[in-house]
């Protein structure tokens, strides 16, 4: 494998002596599926749009795609086609990301800038759009469509880009369980194709059924673990420190019992 990006002594400032990430140092190879996990205010959504140059460091450097990514980077029309054509973002709120008058010009609209003949992008939006179950959605205003239809459209027009890596920010949030199922299956096809995946989300549940590393912010934006799933999820005494799990007391008969709970929880799928 190859690395795809590589952070180096980051450090982000909202605004000056604001911080929300600090002494980043993360390595990103090419195919790998990475959960960034972390209480909310950790910072972990701030790194998601950082690696899709979104937001820029105060310190330290971002190398993607062999690159350093800067705003004069960006810039470059060559270099901004190939990022943007490789590197699709997914927004935690759907609405953000639609804007279009159809949910087929949402799909439409990424190949459209990237300059694709009309008969390629049609071919992609009828693609893309059989492969997530939305061809009958492919009319209607992107405003009367569900929470979780508006979720399949907003990753359907990034999939219409053909990127190879993608980022996600809280997938599961405000999903229902049947739409948490079909996210699973994307991401495990996705996993199939090489593509690689980075999410961000507080719920470990869904960090351990979709990637294979996980990563830990803690409160005061700094990575404190990262490692498998089975290794990250061991470490109870700094899953708590972290705030992402709680205990929960019950008494039984004059005793007290602690059990620790995690954030969040994804139905098995059938």
């Amino acid at each position: 494998m190859s690395a795809q990006f590589v952070l180096s002594d980051i450090r982000h400032e909202y605004r000056a002596g604001v911080c929300t990430l600090a002494d980043i140092n993360l390595t990103i190879e090419a195919g790998e599926h990475i959960a960034l996990v972390g209480a909310n205010g950790s910072g972990k959504s701030t790194l998601l749009k950082m690696l899709d140059g979104l937001v820029f460091p105060s310190a330290g450097t971002v190398t993607a795609l062999g690159r350093e990514l800067t705003e004069d980077a960006l810039e470059d029309p060559t270099f901004r086609r190939e990022f943007r054509s490789q590197v699709g973002f997914v927004f935690q709120e759907a609405d953000v990301q639609l804007f279009c008058a159809t949910a087929f010009d949402e799909l439409a609209f990424g190949p459209l800038q990237l300059g694709l003949a009309e008969n390629e992008v049609r071919r992609r939006v009828a693609e893309v759009s059989q492969q997530l179950r939305i061809e009958k959605l492919l009319e209607r205003p992107p405003y009367t469509l569900s929470g979780g239809e508006k979720k399949r459209v907003a990753i359907a027009s990034v999939l219409t880009m053909q990127p190879q890596v993608l980022l996600l920010d809280e997938p599961t949030n405000a999903l229902d369980p049947r739409s948490q199922v079909w996210l699973l299956d994307v991401l495990e096809e996705w996993r199939a194709a090489g593509r690689t995946v980075v999410i961000s989300t507080h719920d470990l549940s869904a960090a351990e059924e979709t990637c294979q590393r996980m990563v830990v912010l803690s409160e005061e934006h700094r990575i404190v673990a990262d490692g498998t799933p089975s290794e990250v999820l061991a470490q109870h005494e700094l899953l708590l420190e972290v705030n992402l799990l709680h205990e929960h007391a019950h008494r039984h008969r004059g005793s007290t019992h602690e059990h620790p709970h995690g954030h969040g929880h994804l139905h098995p799928r059938p």
